[in-house]
């Protein structure tokens, strides 16, 4: 498990928090609650690291099946609108969460502004002989899982047990890929698996900005990389002066051997 900055686990103190709110089924909190309950207690923790693990214990929030600790022990909530949770109620509610089936990862359906944001641009699809990944959620698999081709020293952001995989941002928003380089900052990627255009400069931005206000340190650095197949000349426009964003194109490659035919004795 990674390093706790308390002595006990964010998801341990979630519990507590719970308690000490003292809730009754139906009763609903907020997230600007919890964030001041934890301010309270314990100050070192971000505001972001907070709204995460209530992602985490929230029973019907599709982001938590990203976090591979989550168990049957982080079914405490259930969120009942953008900001808002109560106590998750076992044989009323929906089952909770937890995984997604194998095969069903490319089907999983986008919430929130990312489907605003998305719409435009429409599936892609990989035609034989294809460069480009056919879905985005293979590109983002690939990336996390390979974060040194972009940069060496880039490494998945971790959030004690949660990943920066899909790291929830706030407004049903999520970071696709949330890192860390070998200097400590943070790097937030953004992808595409076609063709980049420029309205992905706000998305990455607004997660940047996030990012500052809600999980780094005073001087903490944090830049932004946009990954796509191509880029337009619009998009190389739009971050031609913007300082600490980066644009990356990525290019799939298959190569084949032949085999030597195996000697059989007569």
């Amino acid at each position: 498990m990674a390093r706790t900055i308390y002595d006990r686990p964010t998801r341990a103190l979630l519990k507590d928090m719970i308690a000490d709110f003292g809730l009754q089924p139906g009763q609903v909190f907020t997230t600007t609650r919890a964030i001041q309950w934890f301010q309270d207690k314990y100050p070192k923790l971000k505001p972001g690291s907070i709204r995460a693990h209530l992602v985490q214990a929230a029973t019907n929030d599709k982001s938590r099946v990203h976090h591979p600790a989550t168990n049957e022990t982080d079914d405490l909530l259930f969120k009942v609108a953008s900001g808002q949770f109560r106590l998750y109620e076992a044989g009323k509610d929906p089952a909770p969460i937890r995984e997604l089936i194998a095969g069903d990862v490319a089907r999983q359906e986008q919430t929130g502004a990312e489907e605003e944001d998305d719409a435009s641009e429409g599936p892609a699809e990989a035609q034989p002989g294809s460069t480009q990944f056919a879905l985005e959620q293979d590109l983002q698999r690939y990336l996390a899982d390979n974060l040194h081709i972009i940069e060496p020293g880039l490494s998945l952001f971790e959030d004690e047990e949660i990943k920066g995989l899909e790291y929830p941002a706030g407004g049903g928003r999520r970071i696709d890929i949330l890192a860390t380089d070998k200097d400590g900052g943070f790097v937030v990627l953004e992808l595409k698996v076609e063709k980049g255009y420029d309205r992905v400069v706000g998305q990455l931005l607004r997660y940047m900005n996030w990012v500052r206000k809600e999980l780094a340190d005073p001087g903490q650095r944090v830049r932004g990389i946009i990954v796509c197949r191509t880029m337009s000349e619009d998009l190389r426009l739009a971050c031609a002066s913007i300082p600490d964003v980066e644009l990356l194109e990525y290019r799939l490659s298959v190569t084949v051997a032949k085999v030597p035919t195996l000697e059989l004795k007569r």
